[in-house]
């Protein structure tokens, strides 16, 4: 199995398109012609990372931050992520990450966190904004249906749980085909007129260009037409945090004890304990202390997240309990996402989850 099937199945998943603009998502060292041997799942790059997948005999991991941020003027080894770029090359390994990409994506680290939590009825925190479309042709009748179902398998018509969505509409079309031209019905020189479908359904923007390939190639008509409009609709299969329910309410305490066991907190932090009970959830892996006030907003009991600064936690005890379980605790179990993606694919395909722990962080 080459690699670049596996980057393929990972990027179905997440794609690169849903990055946040600061992130370097994607493929970070290697050639994705290269027969994969094996792949290391971790959550960080780093050297001793590299040497478990050497003992391994893998050629490919698959880590959530991306070893490369910045740009390089020169690789001579003056850190550890020069250090691990020259490792990675002198033995072959190609490293490969899906970052803010996989927070964005619907199934993806948020919801594991939420699966973990026991939440139900999920719901995107802050949705992505300006990423549809709406696409409109015009089809003869009798192709419609072949028009629908290949724009539905380029990715159009996926609105909330609800997949092959369209508005459908009959009316007359005309054209009158010239000179050179091979029209599919009518004559050339005459005016025609054809009973046609408007077709319209909504797709991600990314998508353009494929939706545009998968309408041209099924058309009947030589010169197709069709519209594409950007929306203002928020995106809610997409985006930053989840909020959730929890099936049986529980007090502060009892919520916080749980989490430090689940994730392995070796210390929680808090704002004020109130009494409150604790039954709709909203979280956000890593670094997610941007979006308190959408949590505060949804009318959450709690947010957790990675980190959160010191005077974020001023002013808040009367809206949210906070609670601040580590930004390696949070995004540990993004190894499954991976394993899952991959496994169920590629039944046969040799997979571990990384041993280390890249926890930068210690406790005393």
């Amino acid at each position: 199995m080459k690699i670049k099937e596996i980057v393929s199945a990972l990027e179905r998943f997440a794609p690169l398109p849903l990055q946040d603009g600061f992130d370097n998502a994607g493929l970070q060292i290697g050639l994705t012609d290269a027969e994969a041997t094996g792949a290391l799942l971790c959550l960080d790059v780093t050297e001793a990372i590299l040497d478990e997948a050497i003992a391994l005999g893998y050629n490919l991991v698959i880590s959530h931050h991306p070893l490369i941020f910045k740009g390089y003027k020169s690789i001579t080894g003056k850190d550890y992520v020069e250090r691990c770029m020259l490792k990675a090359i002198k033995n072959d390994i190609m490293i490969y990450s899906a970052h803010t990409n996989l927070d964005n994506a619907q199934g993806g680290v948020n919801y594991k966190i939420a699966e973990k939590i026991g939440l139900k009825h999920l719901k995107v925190l802050e949705p992505k904004e300006n990423s549809l479309m709406k696409l409109v042709t015009f089809v003869p009748i009798a192709q419609a249906d072949i028009v629908r179902n290949a724009l539905f398998a380029a990715g159009c018509g996926n609105i909330g749980n609800y997949d092959s969505c369209s508005y459908n509409l009959e009316g007359e079309g005309t054209f009158r085909a010239k000179e050179g031209t091979h029209p599919f019905c009518g004559v050339i020189g005459e005016l025609h007129r054809e009973g046609e479908v408007r077709i319209e359904t909504i797709l991600p923007a990314f998508k353009k260009s494929e939706v545009v390939r998968a309408l041209l190639s099924v058309h009947p008509y030589e010169e197709p037409a069709f519209d594409l409009y950007p929306l203002q609709n928020e995106w809610a299969q997409a985006g930053s945090g989840i909020v959730g329910e929890l099936e049986e309410p529980e007090t502060e305490m009892e919520f916080l004890k749980r989490i430090k066991k689940t994730f392995e907190v070796e210390c929680l932090r808090h704002n004020k304990l109130t009494g409150r009970e604790i039954q709709t959830v909203a979280l956000c892996g890593g670094a997610g202390a941007f979006l308190l006030p959408q949590a505060i907003r949804s009318g959450a009991d709690v947010f957790i997240t990675g980190e959160i600064k010191y005077h974020d936690y001023f002013g808040h005890e009367g809206d949210i309990l906070m609670a601040e379980i580590g930004h390696y605790e949070s995004e540990q179990y993004t190894k499954e996402i991976f394993y899952s993606i991959i496994r169920d694919l590629f039944p046969n395909f040799t997979l571990q989850l990384s041993k280390i722990n890249t926890n930068p962080i210690k406790y005393l």
